[in-house]
């Protein structure tokens, strides 16, 4: 009979409760506060991971609570039993993944409760994202993804009421200024979380700067400066005060009980908010009351905190100055923004973190590497589809099903857990099990999207996804009458080579016209063919180059001429340096160790001598980068072999018996290709190590270099200084000088620049003056305290893990302007060509793009980038553009994009904020002053909306209307509505 109680109790209360009320959400629904007192805004809360120590779906359902005790549907369940008792009540949702799943399941009765919880600011969402996403590892272009996905499920559920208004990165490992731009975009008027480096936080405390106006970025305006404040003790609750199932703290007693404790539990916590309240400056302290995965039994977390409400406020009538109620962190921040006060600037970032002197947590940079490489290639195949998906008008329920799948998993695959490698195995194997299904759902709509745009409607357009070890399966049988069809997500044409895995044998490469097309063929490394996992049915690789707008298509013929086709091998010559060299790049090969010497490029030369080393430890876990002594450097005398080709010329190394690498340079491409081959990595006495690969030049960078934020903009380095305090770098010199490498990392000097571009996030350190080093692959033995339970020692068939992957590297002099070409190479190395594979058909033996069915973006200026173009709903698409250069090197550009418009079926186009969700012409921010600019405190509040007009037409309007004005650094987001 209880349980039948239970689920009648919100049908009943449903019934009485008044369907129509003046209720209102966001700030006009916070409650009141009071003048002279300490105002506690208790806020409750779960934070629950989407995948860590149990798979989402395990921790969503409380499977395997053996593990780690996680239910959220009951969490979610419990928490609006609770709010519908007491109209003061209130709890934030943070992940929207587990709030669309729980919310999938629900009756209609339940969906028109939690629906007007929302209308009443009751049950309010923070944070918004699908997941609640890493910012060391991630891409700027996942994260505002991921955001988009949620803010779209939460908006067309419940409308305006359902948006956040503050960011809740209350978990992640350190803090990117990218992410407090994002924010910032999205309309958001704070964040808030509760990791920083011990030392800085310290500092903090002491200097009342735990909250501060963060300068997100050195290019945009200070409108995209963001409020963003530290939590005084962490995400938990109180000490003392846990009043979840899940811990044993104790419970407040009164009554007549001879256990009653009121009076001693009120005077703790109000000694520990008056300890709270001393670090801050106004008169508000947030003080949260939840942790991971609590609420699973919410009335008891409720009873209790309507006690402490109930008895802490009654002492004001004898003069108690403390004032303690429900809040959220929206309501927090008002009440910030009301108090009149001015703050503490932040300009650079918070990285890296750690929590004591001996642990930096700078591991997770590179932790789990290649799957950091497969989320890349989830990222990948999740542009092309939109974009695809666009140009051929989709509109079954299966293609859009498939679409929005990848999407929800490249969300998933952004949490802190997930893209970071902190994940347990059997998560991680789940993570790899979803990107898989995901990416090839997805991979059927773009096939579907290629058969409508091209002149092959049977054609297979088949993706290979192990291209990364020159293995495909639709060529591994012969590469004869097959049609390579390439994408390119870009908006400009660009040149590429392309490599397709095939046996060693003579083709012919032709382009639409039915001209010959130069190729040449290569042999894949002996340490790639000797991978257990590996068929060796192709053991080489056709290389050939292509050039294309959106869509083009060669075709593969076996010939059976064999001259010119094979590059020419060259071994070792003990006498002498080797020189490998094209038209622009000249590489010197020394001749005793087998190392990369000299690079000349850009009318630069310089001695740069790569090496691979090892640190050693017995105390780095997924998360921490401990080393125990100074780098071991593999001195082993390289071996090699050149071959030398009319396109690619290519150095295969073989370092030692676990690293191997090519060193590889095209005709006409000016950077230098490392594919680098590692594991599996030996463990010798239960000591694990950390492969690193370390380029060391004559470049006088006086500890100064440069690591990207998101792939966006550079931050500036110093070798063992922080910005605003000393960091405690006694016990941990090396790893706590690395920082989080998304896409590139560089050093120069008044005369040369030095840059090293990768193909997955990695962390990177500049150890000493000219050098740059990065951190490959790991394999560790501790069993790590950060909760996880096992040591990152992943192994694949019984053995270490073999990692396989890519850095470039360019050296320029210095000049204004240089970094372009190093932007468009970050931009051509992320999205890079699809390729798709087919047979040629009788008919036709190449795949021709139908004409005037893609849209053509190549009169954007070359600075402007197509960050996303997707469906957005069925009658609406949506747009965005992006100018990636920085103050430094750009300027403001503008173009027109009417003919894109019409191009799309245009209807009518309206600009908004980044994520898409809201009309830019509705944003309104809150505007905090700060301190170092020199301004007075304001005497009234201050709201900041954007700058310009935003853009907003119908396609009766004149041209005119249509032009987009981009400054250095600005993405502008637009949504057009189109003819069904």
């Amino acid at each position: 009979m209880i349980y039948v109680g239970s689920i009648l109790l919100p049908i009943t209360l449903l019934v009485i409760y008044p369907q129509h009320c003046d209720a209102v959400c966001g700030y006009e629904s916070c409650p009141e506060t009071k003048p002279n007192m300490v105002n506690i805004h208790l806020v409750p809360h779960s934070h629950d991971d989407v995948g860590w120590l149990k798979t989402a779906d395990q921790s969503y359902y409380g499977y395997k609570n053996n593990i780690h005790h996680a239910g959220v549907q009951y969490i979610l369940d419990t928490v609006v039993m609770e709010l519908i008792r007491d109209p003061k009540r209130r709890f934030i949702q943070v992940e929207t993944y587990f709030f669309a799943k729980w919310w999938r399941e629900q009756s209609e009765t339940m969906r028109q409760i939690v629906t007007k919880l929302v209308n009443e600011g009751r049950f309010e969402f923070t944070g918004g994202g699908w997941s609640m996403n890493d910012e060391a590892a991630v891409n700027y272009q996942g994260v505002i993804d991921q955001f988009t996905v949620g803010l779209k499920f939460l908006n067309e559920t419940f409308g305006a009421c359902a948006r956040p208004r503050v960011g809740w990165q209350i978990d992640t490992f350190g803090h990117s200024r990218e992410q407090a731009a994002i924010f910032a975009q999205m309309g958001y008027d704070g964040q808030f979380f509760s990791r920083m480096d011990h030392n800085d936080k310290d500092k903090r405390l002491e200097s009342l700067s735990m909250e501060m106006i963060w300068d997100a970025s050195e290019s945009l305006s200070s409108d995209v400066n963001l409020f963003t404040g530290m939590l005084y003790n962490f995400y938990s609750d109180t000490p003392g005060f846990c009043f979840d199932v899940l811990c044993t703290d104790d419970p407040i007693i009164d009554g007549k009980s001879y256990d009653n404790n009121v009076e001693s539990r009120v005077d703790d916590f109000i000694s520990y908010a008056a300890t709270v309240s001393k670090h801050y400056l106004t008169n508000h302290i947030m003080i949260p009351m939840g942790g991971d995965f609590q609420y699973e039994d919410a009335k008891v977390n409720y009873k209790n905190m309507d006690k402490l409400i109930k008895y802490l406020n009654a002492r004001q009538a004898n003069g108690s100055k403390y004032n303690i109620f429900y809040s959220t962190p929206s309501c927090y921040l008002s009440a910030l923004h009301q108090s009149l006060q001015t703050w503490p600037n932040k300009t650079q970032d918070f990285f890296p973190y750690a929590h004591e002197p001996n642990s930096f947590w700078t591991g997770y940079y590179t932790s789990r590497p290649t799957q950091k490489r497969f989320e890349r290639d989830g990222n990948h195949m999740l542009q092309t589809a939109k974009q695809l998906s666009v140009f051929a008008g989709h509109s079954s329920e299966q293609q859009k099903e498939d679409l929005n799948y990848l999407r929800q998993i490249m969300g998933v695959m952004q949490h802190h857990d997930a893209i970071t490698g902190t994940e347990r195995q059997a998560v991680s194997n789940d993570y790899d099990r979803l990107m898989y299904d995901a990416i090839i759902g997805a991979a059927n709509s773009a096939r579907d999207a290629l058969r409508v745009l091209t002149n092959l409607p049977e054609g297979e357009f088949e993706s290979c996804l192990q291209l990364n070890i020159s293995e495909c399966a639709f060529t591994k049988d012969g590469a004869d009458n097959v049609v390579v069809t390439l994408f390119n997500p870009l908006a400009h044409n660009s040149t590429q080579y392309v490599r397709v895995p095939v046996k060693e044998e003579s083709y012919k490469v032709t382009d639409e016209k039915g001209d010959e097309v130069a190729s040449e063929i290569v042999p894949v490394p002996w340490q790639v063919l000797a991978l257990a996992h590996r068929a060796n049915d192709t053991q080489h690789e056709l290389i050939f180059k292509a050039t294309l707008n959106k869509i083009a298509s060669y075709y593969i013929e076996k010939i059976d001429k064999t001259e010119n086709k094979k590059s020419h091998m060259t071994e070792r010559v003990e006498d002498s340096d080797t020189v490998v060299q094209n038209s622009l790049i000249k590489l010197v090969i020394d001749k005793k160790s087998g190392r990369l010497k000299t690079v000349e490029m850009n009318g630069v030369t310089e001695n740069i001598e790569q090496n691979f080393g090892v640190y050693k430890t017995r105390a780095s876990c997924a998360y921490t980068f401990r080393q125990e002594g100074d780098i071991e450097v593999v001195q082993d005398a390289v071996g090699f072999t050149v071959y030398d080709g009319a396109s690619v010329k290519e150095v295969h190394q073989q370092v030692n018996e676990w690293i191997s690498q090519v060193i590889r340079i095209y005709e006409g491409v000016n950077r230098v290709e490392f594919e680098w081959l590692i594991g599996p990595i030996p463990i010798v006495d239960n000591v694990g190590m950390e492969i690193v690969t370390n380029f060391r030049s004559g470049i006088s960078s006086n500890g100064v270099f440069y690591t990207d934020s998101n792939g966006r903009e550079l931050m500036r380095r110093e070798k063992d200084k922080r910005e605003d305090f000393d960091s405690d770098l006694s016990h941990q010199p090396i790893s706590g000088n690395f920082y989080p490498v998304t896409s590139r990392i560089a050093l120069q000097d008044n005369e040369k620049r030095l840059v090293l571009l990768n193909d997955r996030a990695q962390g990177g350190a500049s150890l000493a003056n000219g050098q740059l080093e990065m951190l490959l692959h790991r394999r560790l033995m501790f069993n790590d305290g950060g909760g996880v339970g096992e040591a990152l020692n992943e192994e694949q068939y019984g053995k270490g893990l073999i990692a396989r992957g890519k850095l470039f590297l360019v050296l320029n002099s210095i000049k204004k302007g240089n970094t372009l070409a190093e932007r468009l190479a970050e931009k051509e190395l992320h999205l890079p060509f699809y390729k798709f594979f087919s047979k040629g058909s009788s008919g036709s033996t190449t795949a021709i793009p139908i004409p005037h069915s893609i849209t053509d973006f190549n009169d954007f200026p070359k600075s402007v980038h197509l960050l996303t173009l997707e469906p957005f709903t069925d009658d609406e698409i949506l747009l965005r553009v992006e100018n990636f250069l920085d103050h430094i090197e750009g300027k403001v550009v503008s173009f027109n994009i009417r003919q894109i418009f019409d191009s799309l079926g245009g209807v009518e186009i309206r600009e908004t904020t980044l994520d898409g969700n809201l009309p830019l012409s509705q944003m309104k921010r809150f505007k905090f002053p700060a301190k170092a600019s020199g301004s007075l405190p304001p005497t009234v509040v201050e709201y900041s909306t954007v700058e310009y007009q935003p853009l907003q037409a119908d396609k009766l309007q004149e041209g005119s209307e249509f032009i987009v004005t981009l400054n250095p650094m600005q993405i502008r987001t637009f949504i057009i509505k189109r003819e069904l």
